[in-house]
């Protein structure tokens, strides 16, 4: 485990270090962001919606029969934009782009493409890790963007159509702008790029230490979701308490 901890980190340094060279390989940027970025947008459309609606549905009868009707907006707005929309989306990035980077690294590994790149004097982490680090760095805060803001939307729709709820959308976003504010957005956005880099360093290197054929490939898989699952709810809890701390 320590050994895997330090040659994480010893990569996201060697990927910082690198970062000057991102003019350089700026087609490879833009492949990844499209991969990351447009095609993520409906599965994360659907997912925000849906979380924004059952947040709502959940907490908007308990509120009406205290007299907090008015506050379904402010609770829902607050809680998708400063945790769910941030958490969520990172979970289904590493499910989805994390998989496929660990994925094409460890096959390129397994089959001595990698080592075809050193032989012809070409950096693995120049070449890989860089592009598919800095796409998904500026890729995940935009789909986090664009997750608070559909999440939002649902949560309106199923207060407006609830019967139990029945807030109209001028009290929903009423109350929204009242509770919600810049600052929490940011807090969000500020996770989602934490996540994004956690994601990109530990799936690329769950690819770069693949061995062992197809199965190897399987295995590193599965490590890479699962470690940047776990990384992203451990790093969760410290830039929340960081932030709370400010």
């Amino acid at each position: 485990m320590f050994q895997n901890v330090g040659e994480i980190i010893l990569l996201f340094w060697r990927t910082l270090l690198a970062l000057p060279l991102t003019w350089r390989h700026r087609r490879k940027v833009y492949d990844q962001l499209f991969e990351i970025g447009n095609a993520s947008l409906l599965m994360v459309c659907v997912l925000s919606f849906f979380i924004g609606g059952v947040i709502a549905l959940q907490t908007g009868p308990v509120l009406v029969e205290r007299g907090l009707a008015n506050a379904v907006g402010g609770l829902v707005g607050i809680a998708i934009a400063k945790e769910l929309a941030p958490v969520m989306m990172a979970i289904l990035i590493a499910g989805r782009i994390g998989s496929a980077m660990s994925a094409e690294i460890g096959s390129m590994r397994v089959y001595q493409e990698i080592d075809a790149l050193r032989t012809m004097n070409i950096n693995p982490i120049h070449y890989l890790v860089l592009p598919r680090t800095v796409a998904i760095a500026i890729a995940l805060p935009l789909l986090v963007v664009f997750a608070i803001l559909v999440g939002w939307f649902g949560g309106a729709v199923v207060a407006a159509a609830n019967k139990s709820i029945f807030i109209s959308f001028q009290a929903f976003f009423a109350n929204l702008r009242d509770v919600v504010d810049f600052s929490d957005v940011a807090n969000g956005v500020f996770k989602s790029f934490c996540f994004a880099l956690i994601i990109g360093t530990v799936s690329c290197h769950q690819g770069l230490a693949t061995i062992g054929g197809p199965r190897g490939i399987g295995r590193s898989v599965t490590k890479a979701v699962v470690n940047s699952i776990v990384l992203i709810v451990i790093f969760d809890y410290i830039l929340t308490r960081l932030l709370l701390d400010r």
